[in-house]
């Protein structure tokens, strides 16, 4: 066994240890107090607006993971922050991101969202550059005299990180991604992300606040109902382990059956096998770690950015095959996994969203929304968004 193999079965057997005591005490890992919030937090323009500048392009965003970038030459755009981008491996394997936009007269330069390319080269007048972001040819090029000598794609700060990509949209910008993650790293490495292959994707569109659909990834207190006939039967809503790193957290939910661990030597709790979980990159991102079957596991990814208008997200959902697609069965399984969970978000956590975020403009303007105990997630995530972009939420507490 490797020694990240072993890391990750000590990391699960301790989280499997503190099930077990929550189930056998009936208890759960709480906040140290319920937590009000201000239904403006979810419906200002002027912060919705402030939340785009500072969380979604001065902090460092997942694009994708590596393994999205296989090869020198493979490159995907990404325009999620409002900002024309694409992201390319360049020809000694480093990940750069450029500006999609042509220097000559300011043209969308990469047309096709994803794909594998030595060169780019500019559908309104001809001018080519390489990975490097450099001008290797324009038609008529001595026409421009010394116009031309200099002329490079601009830059955006971008780097690899756990398996996972990352840019951020500010050209200029410093990027400390070791920063960024801090503790987090060590938890994400041990999941391996760079040996993944992607099945399948796409988008999920709501119309809501980004933050109150985040925020469904956060707490299961909502499952027992909205989940009743889909999730809720799986899981005992009343208990999660949480943990903080920064910025960033992990959240693990209990299944009914783990019950049986009470019951059982440790040894025989196979933790590895059956604990999954979300991990948070701050500031759009879960990671949902799940299995199809035993010994048949997915990651999910999902991103959410988003719209100009303060009630527009779009969710961008990924699934993933841990160590590769191993059979023409296990692809089928794993794309079925997405399948279900993107009917679960859209039929039942994102029409609640939907309706929920609409209904908080009626509320009168001393109300307030709270936060139990439980939804400590939820409570981390209000709180840091505030801080980063240094604008106090409107309620203490």
């Amino acid at each position: 066994m490797t020694s990240t193999a072993l890391r990750l079965e000590d990391t699960r057997r301790a989280i499997a240890r503190r099930i077990v005591e929550h189930i056998r005490n009936d208890t759960s890992d709480l906040g140290a107090a319920p937590m009000l919030n201000h239904p403006s937090v979810y419906t200002d323009p002027a912060r919705h607006a402030l939340e785009r500048q500072k969380l979604f392009r001065e902090t460092p965003l997942v694009v994708c993971l590596s393994a999205d970038l296989a090869e020198p030459g493979s490159f995907r755009t990404f325009d999620e922050t409002g900002v024309p981008i694409f992201v390319v491996r360049d020809v000694k394997g480093q990940v750069r991101a450029y500006l999609n936009i042509c220097v000559h007269r300011g043209a969308r330069l990469v047309r096709s969202a994803q794909g594998q390319a030595k060169a780019f080269t500019c559908w309104f007048h001809g001018w080519t550059y390489d990975t490097t972001g450099a001008l290797r040819g324009a038609p008529e090029k001595e026409r421009f005299g010394q116009c031309v000598r200099d002329r490079h794609l601009i830059e955006v700060p971008a780097g690899e990180r756990c398996g996972l990509v990352f840019v951020q949209a500010t050209p200029g910008s410093h990027m400390d991604l070791d920063a960024h993650l801090g503790g987090f790293a060590r938890e994400l490495e041990i999941l391996e992300l760079g040996r993944a292959e992607l099945v399948k994707s796409g988008t999920m569109p709501v119309k809501s606040n980004w933050k109150y659909a985040l925020d469904t990834y956060g707490e299961g207190y909502h499952a027992i109902a909205l989940h009743r006939e889909s999730l809720g039967p799986l899981f005992r809503c009343d208990i999660s382990i949480f943990d903080t790193y920064g910025p960033h957290f992990r959240i693990h939910f209990v299944e009914h059956s783990m019950k049986e661990w009470l019951n059982s030597p440790e040894d025989e709790w196979n933790a590895v096998d059956r604990l999954g979980g979300i991990h948070y990159i701050f500031p759009n991102t879960i990671i949902f770690a799940g299995k199809v079957k035993p010994g048949r596991k997915f990651y999910q990814l999902f991103r959410h950015f988003p719209g100009e208008a303060v009630g527009e997200t779009t969710t961008h959902q990924s699934i993933y095959a841990p160590s590769g697609v191993t059979s023409d069965e296990y692809r089928h399984e794993v794309e079925q996994s997405l399948d279900d969970t993107r009917y679960v978000v859209e039929n039942e956590d994102y029409v609640a969203a939907a309706e929920g975020w609409s209904n908080l403009k009626h509320l009168p303007r001393e109300q307030t929304i709270v936060y139990g105990r439980q939804e400590m997630a939820l409570q981390h995530m209000h709180r840091t968004f505030a801080e980063r972009i240094g604008m106090p939420l409107p309620v203490a507490g």
